[in-house]
């Protein structure tokens, strides 16, 4: 439900008392920019092989089971940033909710994911730029398109927010029209097969449960739902934020997820042989499916919007990282922050904040390099990362509003506040669970915990590094006050 006013909420937030950020960023845009983070073609197109020969066809249910659980995640982020609409998302929010050491802690976790997403995406493009231009996607041209992406996205990010903008809106209509004119064609003269398959297994479960298979399949729908935060992430540039954030969240969820079904689905019913994704004969049914279904030169024009989607995502979450940084250095709670903070008033950006969003992101791409599974296992923190600095958001959310906060922002879930959180809970520490969960066997106990062991490392070192500088402690911006005075828990 809606409130009039935030007015009653409290303290003003810092990102609305002096923000450094012009307000130039409209609802669409907004809302623009967590569909192209989302990005229902890059994570599609990235995992729709992996899932397939996991868990067979019925694996398209995973943007059914991580939609639902995610909406609820998006609810109470939308109640949160209505109060408190300060650059930075989570670690503000963390914050105003619980206080300054589980803030620094969930910045933390979110800006180390972020940086490795970043990462990720980049180097995803690097096949299909291959494609579009001709050339072999070996490992160092691989890493050389990831280069060339990243700078390009950090050009339009220092173009400020005007530009950012704009990037968001030709980005999204790129990806939902190619998607939707991609997909069209598919089922149109390419399709082989009818819906009934989505309840074929395909025996991928061999003589046991298809549970365990699903599960795992269902990192497609996991990697899929997030992004809808950096709505939040770029609340002091929106005009009446406390409306418009929560409502561009939710229709990332909604648009993005349905682009992103739709997308597998056209996928789904094109692919000629199941049994062999399956069993490994064929390792690219993205990239055959569209050969076989369009030609040469079709595939190529596909793969120039597949790029598109590809640098409007790391455009996206370079945004978020640096603002996060920003928003981090502006509270004086890192090292460095004095030069973090530091903001270029004529493109309105916080320029050293978003160059480390670009240059940490190119270290690790070029670090991969050293070894052939290198990317492969610190991108495997880059899920969890993103879903355990969530989590972080919304326990700290049920804490507090189990002391006594009630939401004052123009958007609230009224009574149904508790029930929400409790079930974004619930939804987060399964999904955290399935994606760690060990499912190798037969190969060593590191390659089997990989992802546990990233996440304990990057957990270890913020620990390690809040009790040895002591930032945490450091800045006068507001920390806890959500919680009424009675119900704070002294030495936060």
């Amino acid at each position: 439900m809606t409130r009039p006013s935030a007015a009653a909420s409290g303290p003003v937030p810092e990102g609305e008392r002096g923000s450094e950020f012009r307000k130039d960023m409209g609802p669409w845009a907004n809302f623009a920019l967590g569909f192209t983070y989302l990005s229902p073609v890059v994570s599609t197109y990235t995992l729709f092989g992996t899932a397939l020969a996991e868990g067979g066809p019925p694996m398209i249910w995973a943007f059914v089971l991580a939609g639902a659980g995610q909406f609820l995640v998006a609810l109470i982020f939308g109640e949160v940033v209505a109060q408190y609409p300060i650059a930075g998302g989570v670690y503000p929010w963390a914050r105003r909710l619980w206080g300054k050491r589980w803030a620094w802690m969930t910045g933390w976790v979110y800006m180390w994911a972020l940086l490795v997403t970043i990462t990720s995406v980049a180097y995803g493009a690097g096949p299909y730029i291959a494609i579009l231009f001709g050339f072999d996607p070996t490992v160092h041209t691989t890493v050389l398109c990831t280069a060339v992406l990243i700078v390009v996205a950090i050009a339009v990010n220092y173009l400020g927010t005007k530009a950012l903008s704009a990037a968001a809106v030709i980005g999204f209509a790129g990806e939902l029209i190619g998607a939707l004119v991609v997909g069209i064609y598919l089922l149109s003269t390419h399709r082989h097969h009818n819906l009934g398959v989505i309840f074929d297994t395909y025996g991928t479960q061999g003589d046991g449960s298809y549970l365990p298979v699903f599960l795992a399949a269902a990192i497609i729908g996991f990697y899929q739902y997030y992004g809808f935060e950096a709505c939040g992430d770029t609340a002091e540039e929106v005009e009446h934020p406390g409306r418009v954030i929560p409502k561009a969240m939710r229709r990332t969820i909604y648009i993005g997820g349905a682009a992103a079904t739709f997308t597998c689905m056209s996928l789904l019913l094109s692919v000629t042989d199941y049994n062999a994704v399956i069993s490994g004969e064929q390792a690219d049914p993205v990239v055959d499916v569209l050969y076989a279904a369009m030609g040469e030169t079709g595939a190529r024009l596909v793969m120039a919007v597949v790029l598109i989607s590809f640098l409007s995502c790391t455009i996206s979450l370079q945004a978020a990282a640096g603002r996060l940084i920003y928003s981090y250095a502006r509270d004086e709670m890192i090292v460095g922050h004095r030069l973090l903070r530091r903001f270029d008033h004529v493109r309105a950006v916080p320029g050293y904040a978003l160059l480390v969003s670009a240059a940490v992101p190119l270290l690790i791409a070029f670090a991969s390099l050293l070894s052939e599974d290198a990317l492969t296992n610190i991108v495997s923190f880059a899920i969890l990362g993103i879903y355990a600095s969530f989590q972080m958001v919304v326990l700290a959310a049920l804490r507090a509003r189990l002391k006594g906060w009630r939401p004052a922002g123009e958007f609230t879930l009224g009574r149904w506040g508790t029930a929400v959180n409790i079930g974004a809970l619930a939804y987060g520490i399964f999904a955290i669970v399935n994606i760690c969960w060990a499912r190798t066997p037969e190969k060593s106990w590191w390659e089997n915990w990989i992802v546990l062991l990233c996440g304990a490392i990057v957990l270890g070192t913020g620990l390690l590094y809040m009790v040895t500088t002591h930032h945490h402690g450091r800045g006068n911006a507001l920390a806890g006050d959500a919680v009424p005075k009675e119900g704070r828990e002294a030495g936060r």
